[in-house]
């Protein structure tokens, strides 16, 4: 058995893990990232990133290095099943407000590779594969933690850890932390195709609503030009698993969603299902433990904020460690964190990615039409149009976070 000292760790090395060690790197930080899987994980969920997300990677040489093999999109659709295309919703709105006026698509599993690689600059920082957390201890001056790596314990003690080992986060639990919330009782079917949507008048993000599937079309970049498009549409409980991911069921919700557009089978590269959770855990911060992204948090991907929420959470964090470690500022500024970060993913994320799934799926014809003249009248006014970016862009959440004392 091993007994290893460590100033801080972090369990999972996600994108909000590497981001946080990389920070925390930068400023001379020791840390030390634990992942239970042998290498970078691959997950095809997550890849729309906002504008504020791009400002806050740009110091760091990031945001170039995504930009390199992202895709812009300046323009996002808002469209239902039967009558169309309602509003395209041009980005260029925000031009005074953020420096990328536009979403960059690109999957999670693209970015972790930029910063797992930013991270080998600095020999004070290590990513340990094959190290699964099986539990943790803290007291007044260090936190205990029982490692399992291929079937032998180890034991590493440190002065912080964060944990950003997603929504099933081994370091939640083992600190008892109440994850409060709920699970959709739906769930969410992803679909990937090399069958280029653009000349049918598709823009490279759309929302289709529909009271009985609606979906979410997303143009990724995969390994280069021309890409993937991708779908997400909810699965009704009554279908199997195994049904689900068939190329025959794909398909039929290709063509059902597109309404004639097509007659050919699709190529399908991709097919997955997963469970959609609506949760917040109680507390961001139990003593000397930190939780950041699905960790502390998760929601519906509608709206693109999961992710996001995330790397905000990463880069707030870290800025508060580093003070607490470097500067020796009190140790009530990670509380601060907490009430930043909780109080915009319940206030925003949560509440905007709810409203979202809702208007989605809305049964009722009258306030489906409402909601249609609604979107409608808000692109058709400057005002009203910056406004509601403003929101869907994740810029006003941050402008929420930093007013909070």
């Amino acid at each position: 058995m091993k007994d290893l000292k460590k100033n801080v760790i972090i369990v999972g090395a996600g994108p909000v893990g590497l981001l946080c060690a990389l920070q925390l790197a930068r400023k001379g930080i020791p840390v030390t990232v634990l992942e239970a899987e042998s290498d970078l994980t691959i997950d095809l969920r997550a890849g729309t990133f906002h504008p504020p997300t791009l400002e806050m990677l740009t110091p760091i040489g990031v945001t170039d290095a995504m930009m390199e093999i992202g895709i812009r999109v300046p323009r996002w659709q808002s469209r239902d099943l039967e009558e169309g295309l309602i509003v395209e919703w041009d980005m260029e709105i925000l031009k005074d407000d953020t420096n990328y006026p536009f979403r960059l698509h690109l999957e999670q599993h693209r970015l972790t590779p930029i910063l797992y690689n930013m991270l080998q600059n600095y020999p004070h920082a290590e990513v340990l594969f094959s190290h699964a957390l099986m539990g943790l201890s803290q007291n007044d001056d260090q936190v205990s933690l029982v490692i399992d790596h291929h079937q032998e314990q180890l034991n590493f003690t440190a002065q912080w850890v964060i944990g950003a080992d997603g929504g099933k986060s081994i370091v939640r639990k083992s600190c008892d932390v109440e994850f409060d919330g709920y699970t959709w009782p739906e769930r969410y079917s992803v679909i990937s195709t090399t069958y280029d949507l653009a000349p049918l008048g598709y823009a490279d993000n759309a929302y289709m609503s529909d009271p009985v599937q609606w979906v979410a079309f997303f143009r990724m970049p995969d390994k280069g030009p021309p890409g993937l498009w991708r779908m997400t549409v909810p699965v009704d409980p009554e279908i199997s698993d195994e049904e689900v991911l068939t190329p025959k069921y794909a398909n039929q919700t290709f063509h059902r969603a597109l309404k004639g557009q097509i007659h050919q089978d699709i190529p399908i590269v991709h097919q997955s299902i997963y469970r959609v959770h609506q949760r917040v855990a109680q507390q961001f911060r139990k003593h000397r433990i930190l939780l950041a992204g699905d960790s502390a948090h998760v929601n519906n991907p509608l709206g693109g904020f999961g992710l996001n929420s995330g790397i905000h959470d990463a880069m707030n964090l870290a800025e508060k460690l580093t003070s607490v470690i470097n500067d020796d500022v009190s140790t009530d500024v990670l509380d601060l964190y907490e009430r930043q970060r909780k109080t915009v993913n319940l206030q925003y994320v949560q509440e905007f990615s709810i409203k979202n799934k809702k208007q989605l799926e809305e049964k009722d014809p009258q306030l489906r039409h409402e909601r249609f003249a609604f979107l409608r009248k808000t692109n058709s006014d400057p005002h009203l149009r910056r406004e509601y970016l403003l929101n869907s862009s994740m810029i006003n959440s941050i402008k929420t976070a930093n007013q909070i004392q």
